[in-house]
């Protein structure tokens, strides 16, 4: 049995404790079973807690539930990932409503180089299908993985179109991995799980109820370097999708469509808010995204360069040396400086030419 999971399953089953106050317990904490161990005095004096979440720690007894999760997944081969796993989604650990926990089944790298999400309407039109194939049928050659939410219409089709091209794609569900949801999309699931993946953070038991649908959508738009609309309405998960992404940082795409077909309004008005880049081809679309620069071996950087560098633009520069690109909240927490301190040091440096920007808030040491 996966014994270190248990505490992490039962932190999000403590009532009030919701998944940005079990993050800011999990960064307190070494683990979840510290956080269990904790005292009351000690819990209610963490900013965001407070007395009553304090409380219902302390008192919490519910363990029995999360043994029995524990049995179940490990029954189904199901792995669990901790927010401070290493293998937890990087992108969506920086967002600031990240899961605590995620159950995933599959084989493709939740942290892969290159992530795209395409969502869009359960009826799209035949030139929305078409669109979606070609869409997906163009990234293959820019080794991506597709995630989508495995509904009707736009979602499946591009599971499909993805393994049909030999791509990984994975599918974020809005419920527990006791059932799937729509029924008819089970042998697609099984074909992704061979093939990419499915990843939720509800547990065994939890039905697809509406609510759980926004929270499906935070995952599928905070996994991924960047969404793609294809079509919707006004209103509607796909454009939940796309306001997430956008709240994140993430690149949005849109495909134009006809202004008067309702189920291009959602897109238009993305574009027009200025909220949406308009999707033309997947070359155009890497190419903004910078992934089509020719890797080049970087020489190594001799600090004394930037003697001119202030003591926070040092610490930027620190973290930027540990990895090829970086995304702006990565530095947040990473140089743990305030977010103005943060933007005018990367200012700084740009103008110095000491790294360079790319779409989606990414940072790279020039």
């Amino acid at each position: 049995m996966q014994q270190d999971i248990i505490y992490p399953i039962a932190l999000t089953l403590v009532p009030t404790i919701g998944d940005i106050q079990a993050r800011i317990l999990l960064e307190h904490f070494e683990n979840a079973n510290a956080i269990f161990k904790a005292s009351q005095k000690k819990l209610e004096t963490i900013e965001g807690i407070g007395t009553i979440r304090a409380k219902n720690i302390t008192s919490f007894t519910n363990f029995a539930r999360a043994e029995k999760e524990c049995q179940f997944i490990e029954k189904h081969h199901i792995q669990a990932i901790s927010y401070k796993d290493s293998a937890y989604p990087n992108r969506l650990r920086y967002c600031y409503d990240a899961p605590p926990l995620l159950f995933y089944k599959g084989n493709a790298n939740l942290n892969h180089t290159h992530i795209i999400s395409i969502v869009g309407t359960r009826s799209p039109t035949s030139y929305g299908e078409w669109v979606t194939q070609q869409i997906v049928e163009q990234l293959t050659s820019h080794n991506v993985i597709i995630v989508s939410g495995l509904a009707y219409g736009i979602d499946v089709l591009a599971h499909r179109t993805a393994m049909k091209n030999n791509t990984s794609t994975i599918g974020v569900l809005a419920h527990g991995f006791d059932r799937i949801y729509p029924s008819q999309h089970r042998n697609v699931a099984k074909e992704m799980m061979l093939q990419g993946g499915l990843l939720t953070n509800f547990m065994s038991n939890t039905k697809p109820d509406r609510q759980n649908f926004p929270k499906r959508n935070r995952i599928v738009a905070g996994i991924s370097d960047a969404v793609i609309v294809v079509e919707t309405n006004e209103k509607g998960g796909s454009m939940i999708t796309a306001e997430l992404a956008f709240d994140y940082n993430r690149d949005v795409w849109a495909v134009p469509g006809r202004i008067n077909d309702p189920k291009s309004k959602g897109c238009l008005h993305l574009i027009k808010n200025q909220k949406a880049i308009p999707f033309i081809t997947a070359d155009a679309m890497v190419q903004e995204m910078g992934w089509m620069l020719k890797e080049k071996k970087q020489p190594c950087i001799n600090r004394s360069l930037f003697i001119d560098m202030t003591p926070e633009e040092q610490t930027i520069f620190n973290v930027l040396q540990k990895k090829e690109s970086t995304h702006i909240d990565e530095l947040f927490l990473k140089s743990k400086l305030s977010n103005s301190v943060v933007a005018t040091s990367i200012l700084q440096l740009e103008l110095k030419g000491i790294i360079k920007s790319f779409p989606g808030k990414m940072y790279k040491l020039v």
